[in-house]
């Protein structure tokens, strides 16, 4: 009888190492250059979702806005803001524009999505994520490199840079596309309330919404407004509200809940 032919040694390597089609392949990380978003479509959108812009009010000062965003790697990919140069809005809100997306990427899963708005409660003494705001202190080499003439350009000098740093108030969001998280957005210049009213417009012109969970049961990674004047979140994931109309417009968003919404 034949003796059975034996496989070459590489052969029988790689039928170890193939991945079958649809396993484990699809959780590989995205290429760490992969952005979800432009420069030029960022810049646009959040125009479009401002007030001065020729948008809709989102309840707050109605301020042009800085937005940032990062891969899943949490590397700064884009920047922009909504006026006709960088000083129509605030300085300072550029940095914190990057340092929200970078916390809605770190808190965020692929399977359940957590807005900087969410983080807050918790982030208060005696909460339990309390210390969380200066767990990743920002790399202020990264923010302030470069000339401020390119700051909000397609080369602006924090872009392909780790910016760091925790923000635990509203304006940034996860972003999800077909294939799960893919980075997120932090957008600042205003109240934090009117933040995340306008980052939950850009992320919805962006396609970029499709949530798969979070704390907020239905809105997901709405913003919840559940602080009661003991300053307690019923929820444990609640948001203090702001002295405009930004939570009744988020809540005809769907980008805010009322009351004690979280079990």
């Amino acid at each position: 009888m034949a003796r059975p032919r034996a496989l070459p040694v590489a052969a029988l390597i790689a039928a170890c190492f193939t991945l079958p089609t649809g396993s484990i392949a699809q959780d590989q990380p995205r290429p760490a250059t992969s952005c979800p978003v432009d420069h030029d479509q960022l810049a646009d959108i959040l125009k479009k979702s401002v007030k001065p812009g020729g948008g809709p009010s989102n309840g707050g000062l109605d301020n042009n806005e800085w937005a940032a965003v990062v891969n899943r790697q949490g590397i700064v990919c884009a920047i922009a803001y909504s006026g006709s140069k960088v000083d129509d809005q605030w300085l300072g809100s550029r940095a914190i524009a990057a340092e929200k997306a970078n916390t809605a990427n770190a808190f965020s899963l692929k399977d359940k999505a957590m807005a900087t708005a969410n983080l807050y409660a918790g982030a208060q003494p005696g909460g339990f994520l309390f210390g969380a705001a200066l767990s990743s202190p920002p790399s202020a080499d990264a923010i302030y490199a470069g000339t401020p003439d390119d700051f909000g350009t397609n080369h602006d000098p924090m872009v392909g840079k780790a910016v760091g740093g925790v923000i635990v108030f509203g304006g940034g969001l996860a972003l999800y596309d077909d294939k799960g998280i893919a980075g997120a957005l932090g957008v600042s210049g205003d109240s934090s309330c009117a933040d995340h009213n306008v980052a939950w417009r850009i992320r919805h012109l962006l396609s970029l919404d499709r949530v798969p969970a979070g704390v907020s049961p239905n809105m997901k990674d709405a913003i919840i407004y559940d602080i009661g004047p003991d300053g307690k979140s019923p929820s444990g994931f609640g948001h203090p509200k702001c002295n405009g109309k930004e939570d009744q417009i988020a809540v005809d968003l769907g980008a805010g809940v009322s009351g004690n919404v979280v079990r």
